[in-house]
């Protein structure tokens, strides 16, 4: 049933159809029968249906104003509006039968009286068959063609860019697993020739020379272990220090100074730490021993450490594949979009490369929402790597290793709404293809690189899974993209839409 109240019904005149630019090539029996079906409704301002309704009726503008919407989350989000007769809108599917379900998909009101010519959905379904039987075939084959071609090549897209980010993953663990592996071999071999016992000045010593000398090596590894998690010297800086170090060794008859002087200098000792330890060991022999060992402590402090880090390093990439694929997580939750847009960041640096910065501008204090965290990072990856490829081709056309360029991630609250944006410095997007971005399968990629569906589907993920907005600004030097999100919790029960919206419900 309609949701607008009873209409005035008015004579159906067949030469008045026949200047409906829809009905113009019908012959008079055609457009008879389509007066002896259906009526010219006049229906006053308001609502004429709502989306998800039973469809029941084809409507075909006469004369009036029409308005079609969307309903987004909470929202109804015009679409459309015109004032052309001959528009229509209503169950133009009808024809498909139980093939698909027959409801509205979107809602039509009117901003003033307007008169209609309706069609029961039954009678439309019985003359386009009648009358069009091959073209009912062409429809049927293209709207589900099209349906099935998009599923297939979005599926291709996520497990493209699943291979991607594994082959991205699996670099990124191989260096601190290969890093690990090599430091438990240096190790082993350092503590298979360390000696029993601490660091000593052998017989002649005494008790309270070795304790000078154990205070000394626990001094060198605090200092060696503070000095890894600083910033390393220049290796100018390193080569001078070295051979003032061996110069030193030398001087105190310790042999091998060469040998000794890279590790000393590692852990940050100088001459003055030398000078100190041989008044423990005032013996050569002694002095060269006690080195030795407070060399092989400091090796060992810092094999420990790179050890650690580097499972630190895999543990905090598998954290963020966990993260970013959700896979232990529920699908719609509390979420906190920087830790999404942290995992995605991180997960694709192999993609962002050195010669790209990464800018973080997070506003902290927002609060989680509601969300779909894998789709979320679902857009993230797509706007991110688009970001990427755009620098990459900056001034050349092809892809270089050596495209520099700057992407900032920032978060604000805009109004009721949490704005995620991605700020590029490539050579922006032209104004003549501003207007399709967001439609299916158009990509500016060379073929191989890019479906055309990334945008499509970020913008269906933002848009209908969530009730926010997807928009982008671009001037050479400065694209953004713009992810607005409602902070008030969305419904998680909002169905996606199952058809192709048109261009105008997208953002130019």
């Amino acid at each position: 049933m309609t949701a607008h109240p009873s209409g005035r019904t008015w004579p159906c005149q067949p030469e008045e159809l026949r200047s409906l630019f829809l009905f113009k090539e019908l012959t008079p029996d055609q457009l008879t029968r389509l007066c002896r079906e259906g009526r010219v409704e006049c229906v006053p301002a308001g609502p004429v249906y709502r989306e998800g309704d039973p469809a029941t009726t084809f409507y075909v503008l006469v004369e009036g104003t029409v308005v079609l919407s969307r309903r987004v989350a909470t929202q109804d989000v015009e679409v459309n509006r015109s004032s052309v007769p001959g528009v229509y809108a209503g169950a133009f599917h009808a024809y498909l039968g139980d093939q698909v379900p027959q409801v509205y998909n979107n809602s039509m009101r009117v901003t003033e009286p307007s008169r209609f010519f309706t069609l029961p959905a039954e009678s439309f379904a019985r003359v386009v068959h009648e009358w069009f039987p091959m073209a009912v075939h062409l429809l049927e084959g293209l709207l589900f063609g099209t349906r099935t071609t998009q599923e297939a090549v979005g599926q291709r897209e996520r497990l493209l860019a699943l291979g991607a980010l594994a082959a991205g993953l699996t670099h990124e663990l191989g260096n601190p697993a290969g890093a690990a592996v090599r430091a438990t071999a240096a190790l082993r071999e350092l503590l298979a020739a360390a000696p029993a016992g601490g660091p000593n000045c052998g017989p002649s010593g005494g008790r309270d020379r070795d304790d000078a000398v154990a205070r000394l090596r626990d001094e060198a590894v605090a200092r060696a272990r503070a000095g890894s998690a600083s910033a390393a010297p220049s290796a100018l800086a390193a080569a001078d220090a070295e051979d003032a170090i061996a110069d030193r060794l030398d001087e105190l008859g310790v042999s091998d100074a060469w040998e000794l002087a890279p590790v000393l200098v590692q852990a940050g000792l100088d001459e003055g730490w030398l000078d100190r330890i041989a008044e423990a060991c005032p013996h050569e022999t002694d002095l060269a021993r006690a080195v030795r060992e407070v060399s092989r402590a400091v090796e060992t402090a810092l094999l420990l450490d790179e050890i650690a880090d580097a499972t630190r390093r895999v543990l905090d990439l598998v954290d963020a594949s966990r993260q970013y694929t959700q896979l232990d997580r529920a699908p719609y939750q509390l979420t906190d979009v920087h830790e999404l847009l942290d995992s995605t960041l991180q997960m694709l640096s192999p993609r962002l490369g050195a010669r790209i910065d990464v800018v973080r501008d997070y506003d902290r204090a927002l609060p989680r929402i509601l969300a779909h965290p894998g789709e979320l990072n679902q857009v993230w990856t797509n706007l991110v790597d688009n970001a990427a490829w755009a620098m990459r081709h900056a001034n050349t056309g092809t892809s270089t290793d050596h495209g520099t360029g700057t992407l900032t991630v920032r978060t604000a609250r805009d109004g009721d709404r949490l704005l995620v944006e991605f700020r590029d410095t490539g050579p922006g997007i032209p104004p003549e293809i501003r207007d399709r971005l967001f439609d299916p399968f158009f990509t500016t990629k060379p073929v191989g690189e890019g479906t055309g569906l990334g945008l499509d589907i970020s913008w269906r993920i933002v848009v209908d899974h969530h009730g926010g907005d997807l928009r982008v600004d671009s001037v050479p030097g400065d694209t953004r993209f713009q992810v607005r999100l409602p902070l008030g919790p969305a419904d998680p029960d909002v169905p996606s839409s199952h058809q192709q919206p048109s261009p105008e419900e997208k953002p130019a």
